[in-house]
């Protein structure tokens, strides 16, 4: 079955976030990986939370079913967005027979969107979708 997920986000909620807590906030919700690929551009910050969120719906869980850091935003050698899930996440999608997510995102000057569609069939071959192992 094929589950899909939509968030989007006010791009100043995440710059006001990260102005009141700092690094406790960016290492709360973000990994290493993803910190670097954004370079502080609170947009992409944004359009990466909004993505986590809509990762979360594909799972059908909240944050207390998986860790922000459990779901990664990341890039192909593309550039396109791709998940790697970890942790709860991982097992969520295992029990719900996911291989891949797919990933679009976007932002506009007070806005950042994403939507993620979580799929159970094999597209190895496939360079739109991604592993979510």
């Amino acid at each position: 079955m094929h589950c899909v997920g939509v968030d989007i986000i006010e791009i100043d909620r995440i710059g006001k976030a990260v102005s009141r807590k700092g690094d406790s906030f960016l290492q709360r919700i973000y990994t290493d990986r993803e910190l670097e690929i954004c370079r502080g551009q609170i947009s992409h910050l944004a359009t990466r939370f909004a993505a986590k969120e809509a990762v979360m719906k594909v799972l059908g869980v909240g944050v207390h079913g998986a860790g922000w850091r459990e779901i990664e935003i990341l890039r192909d050698n593309k550039g396109a967005p791709m998940v790697m899930l970890h942790g709860k996440a991982l097992v969520r999608a295992g029990e719900m027979g996911l291989v891949h997510v797919a990933l679009s995102l976007a932002h506009s000057k007070e806005y950042a969107v994403a939507s993620a569609l979580g799929d159970p069939e094999d597209h190895s071959n496939d360079e739109s979708l991604h592993s979510v192992l």
